[in-house]
C-alpha cells in the first residue's frame, strides 16, 4: 500500500475522487480514505497544515496501514531560479529551516535525538518522480526541500534558508512527514508543483497559481502511480 499525505483540500480531494473500492475512517482527527488509483492500493489523508499536523497524520498512517512508500505531495514555494510556478521540486532529501539549537552550538536544523540536519528521501522513488515527470514534459529540479511552520513570503526569509541549506523549495510539512517516516524505518518522498516565488510576490501569486500547480502535483502523482 502506498501512503499519500496533503495539507489542503485543493492538493488531496482530485485524488480522493478518483479512488475505487473506497473505505474511511477518522483516526487522531484526520479522515483516511482507502481505495484504489491507478491500479494501486493506496490511502490518502488530508493532514492539515504544518508540521504537528502532518507528522500526526504521518504517524496514524503509518501504525494503521503500514505503508511501503509514503508521498507527501502539494504544492510550494521556489527558493531557486531554476523552478518557476507550476515546475515541480522532488526533494531527494529534507530539513526542517526553523528547528533552531544553534545558541547550544549545534548546527542550523539538527534534529535532536536522531542527530542529523538531512532526512533522506527513497531514492528509487525519487528516481520514479523524475521519469514521471520527464514523460508528462514537466520541468522538474531534484534537490533539498526545506520546511517550517511559517508561509515564506519575503526575500530575506528566501536568502536566509537557501544559504544556511541549499534547499530548491519550501513548505509546511514536508521536513516533518519524513522526520515520522525516518523514525519508522518507512521511505518516504515529498513531491512539490510550484506555486509561488516565495517572496515578497507569494501573496499573490499563491491565490492565482495555486489551483493549477495542485493539478500538477495530482497529475505527476498519478503519472508515477501508473509507473510502479
Amino acid at each position: 500500500m502506498i501512503g499519500i499525505i496533503g495539507a489542503m483540500a485543493s492538493e488531496v480531494d482530485a485524488l480522493i475522487f478518483g479512488l475505487s473500492e473506497k473505505k474511511t475512517e477518522t483516526l487522531s482527527g484526520s479522515l483516511f480514505t482507502s481505495g484504489i488509483l491507478e491500479g494501486k492500493e493506496v490511502v490518502i489523508v488530508r493532514s492539515g497544515i504544518g508540521k504537528v499536523a502532518a507528522a500526526t497524520a504521518a504517524e496514524a498512517m503509518i501504525l494503521r496501514y503500514a505503508p511501503t512508500l509514503l508521498i507527501n505531495t502539494g504544492v510550494g514555494g521556489s527558493l531557486s531560479e531554476k523552478l518557476s510556478v507550476t515546475d515541480i521540486a522532488i526533494a531527494d532529501r529534507a530539513v526542517e529551516h526553523d528547528m533552531d539549537t544553534t545558541p547550544l552550538g549545534d548546527p542550523p536544523g539538527l534534529l535532536s535525538g536522531i542527530d542529523i540536519v538531512y532526512l533522506p528521501s527513497d531514492t528509487d522513488a525519487v528516481a520514479g518522480m523524475s521519469r514521471a515527470a520527464e514523460t508528462l514534459g514537466y520541468h522538474a529540479e531534484v534537490g533539498t526541500i526545506a520546511s517550517g511552520d511559517r508561509f515564506v513570503a519575503s526575500a530575506e526569509e528566501k536568502g536566509r534558508i537557501v544559504s544556511l541549506f541549499g534547499a530548491i523549495a519550501c513548505d509546511m510539512e514536508g521536513a516533518a512527514i519524513s522526520h515520522v517516516a525516518y523514525l519508522n524505518g518507512t521511505p518516504a518522498v515529498i513531491l512539490r508543483a510550484i506555486s509561488d516565488s516565495a517572496d515578497g510576490s507569494s501573496h499573490m501569486d499563491y491565490p492565482t497559481f495555486l489551483a493549477k500547480a495542485a493539478e500538477r502535483s495530482h497529475a505527476l502523482l498519478k503519472e508515477f502511480l501508473r509507473r510502479l
